[in-house]
């Protein structure tokens, strides 16, 4: 039984896709970041901030919604991913670094809905 946050797999896997972006983008030229940089940072540090914010919810549905926005930063980001690796910003091996933890994280999140119930009644902490 999950009562913290930071005990929660989900968010944790969640932090490590942020940090790695933000170690890969950092080392990127001026134009590089300003453009498709800042972009696929944001999106990358949203996953672990709607699965924060919605884990300090006190409704179970608000929960669930931010999962849910935290699903779609997921999405984003992949698709962001894919953007620098066709521009040459990634090498592959980063690229599948990054790629696998979100599509591990995408598995995790689905389970985490999934734990949260659809009734809203039951409580995954």
């Amino acid at each position: 039984m999950v009562r913290k946050l930071e005990d929660l797999v989900t968010y944790q896997v969640a932090m490590q896709i942020g940090e790695e972006v933000w170690r890969v983008v950092n080392g990127w030229s001026f134009f590089e970041k300003e453009t498709l940089g800042k972009q696929i940072t944001r999106s990358a540090d949203s996953i672990a901030l709607n699965v924060a914010e919605g884990y300090g919810r006190f409704h179970f549905k608000e929960n669930r919604n931010f999962c849910y926005y935290a699903r779609g930063s997921q999405f984003e980001t992949q698709s962001a991913l894919l953007k620098a690796r066709t521009r040459g910003l990634l090498d592959e091996p980063t690229f599948e670094l990054i790629n696998q933890k979100l599509e591990y994280f995408h598995r995790l999140i689905n389970g985490y809905i999934k734990s949260i119930g659809s009734d809203g009644n039951s409580d995954p902490r």
